[in-house]
Parts: structure tokens; C-alpha cells; sequence
């Protein structure tokens, strides 16, 4: 028993050593439903609208690559899971491809920001050949 109880706090330090945000991100929906809501979904696209309060800020979470459009201007900051920051600024209409991605969004704005941002799911792309 002694063994044990000395064991157990280096086994517990070990893990938390491998505790990253990036192994503990989640999917945008699960882990902030306020800002994040499914539109749309089937086999190769999700569609999900995000909506952020001035100066709201959501939770480390993750993306599959995904195309963005702006609906409002955006005044945001990216956190990234190392602790570095990305100014992400853009005018409604705005629409970016953006690449998978882990991160802690925040609106910088006095305004709300709103966008649709559709994720790409896995899927065999085929090249559709014209019809004769």
C-alpha cells in the first residue's frame, strides 16, 4: 500500500505533463453551445453559425479545414494552443478558406460578430466528368 501512495502522485504528474490544450481540444459545438449552432449537416459538410457579444470569448477547441464567410466585420483574437496570439480582423462578406486548427477565439469588437462556417469532412473527392 505504501508503494502505491508514493506511485500515485508521479503517475499523476507524469499525466498532467502530457496535458496539452491541443490533446484536450474538443469540437466547437460540444464545448461552447452559446457561440456555436449547427445549421446544416450531412456526409461531407458541416454548417455551423457562430455568434460572438463584444468582447465574448469562447474555449480551446478544434476545426477540420473549413471555408468561413463573414457576415458582420470582425474585430477578433485567435489564442493558439502554445500560448501565441493571431489578430484576425475582416469585412463582412469576407469569405477564407481557413486550415484545420486549434484555438481560443475571442471578439475584440464593440460590435457582435457573426459568421457561417462550413466544415469539410473527410470524404472521397471525385473529379464529376461532364455528360455527354
Amino acid at each position: 500500500m505504501r508503494t502505491l501512495k508514493f506511485a500515485l502522485p508521479g503517475v499523476l504528474l507524469c499525466l498532467i505533463g502530457f496535458w496539452t490544450p491541443e490533446i484536450q481540444a474538443q469540437d466547437a459545438v460540444e464545448a461552447d453551445p452559446e457561440h456555436y449552432s449547427v445549421e446544416f449537416e450531412n456526409d461531407q459538410v458541416r454548417v455551423l453559425r457562430i455568434k460572438y457579444g463584444p468582447g465574448e470569448k469562447s474555449v480551446m477547441h478544434q476545426h477540420p479545414d473549413a471555408v468561413a464567410v463573414m457576415l458582420t466585420e470582425s474585430n477578433g483574437m485567435m489564442t493558439l494552443p502554445d500560448g501565441s496570439m493571431i489578430e484576425d480582423k475582416n469585412k463582412a462578406g469576407t469569405a477564407m478558406f481557413t486550415p484545420e486548427a486549434t484555438h481560443l477565439p475571442q471578439n475584440n469588437g464593440s460590435e457582435p460578430m457573426e459568421l457561417i462556417l462550413v466544415e469539410l469532412k473527410s470524404c472521397d473527392h471525385k473529379m464529376h466528368k461532364p455528360k455527354n
